[in-house]
């Protein structure tokens, strides 16, 4: 039968295995203690009211059409300044100086009255927008004293008429 040695308690000492931990989770940072946390709360929560009241948050509006009359000027000065353009010789030494007013000038004409959801709907700013994109897409693609072919040419000149038309009917 069974010895007594191997029944006694005093020599019986149990050997308790330590749970295992996943690999997974060993590999993991440990969370942070409570006061990182804390102390990182306490400077968002400083820092808010400062960036609240700094100036730097308000919203800066683009460019916007104050009134009616600066929409049709500048837009009567966009046609007149793009008629002239075209109609330049291609011998002329200013046709490059010419273009490159025409790009800055379209550029701002462009980005002022594009997002304008009121002129959207207008035929006279459709009809400019897209006589700027015939414009500027030759001169970037042929250069600055390429010309304009003719039935291109044409096409933008019409595109002009069409838009001052509407223009003048408030269109």
């Amino acid at each position: 039968m069974a010895s007594s040695t191997l029944l006694s308690t005093s020599t019986f000492k149990p050997y308790v295995l330590s749970p295992m931990k996943p690999k997974i989770a060993s590999t993991l940072p440990p969370f942070p203690p409570r006061n990182f946390r804390r102390r990182h709360f306490m400077s968002l929560a400083a820092t808010i009211p400062m960036i609240a009241s700094s100036s730097w948050l308000v919203p800066v509006s683009p460019a916007s059409a104050d009134s009616d009359e600066e929409y049709m000027k500048e837009t009567k000065e966009v046609i007149i300044k793009v008629r002239s353009t075209i109609q330049m010789d291609r011998n002329d030494p200013n046709v490059a100086t010419a273009v490159a007013e025409l790009r800055n000038t379209s550029n701002y004409w462009v980005a002022k009255y594009r997002r304008e959801k009121a002129l959207l709907g207008r035929s006279s700013f459709r009809d400019i927008y897209s006589a700027l994109n015939a414009v500027s897409g030759h001169y970037i693609s042929f250069g600055p004293t390429a010309p304009i072919p003719a039935k291109r040419k044409a096409r933008i000149l019409e595109e002009m008429d069409t838009a001052e038309k509407a223009l003048s009917r408030g269109r």
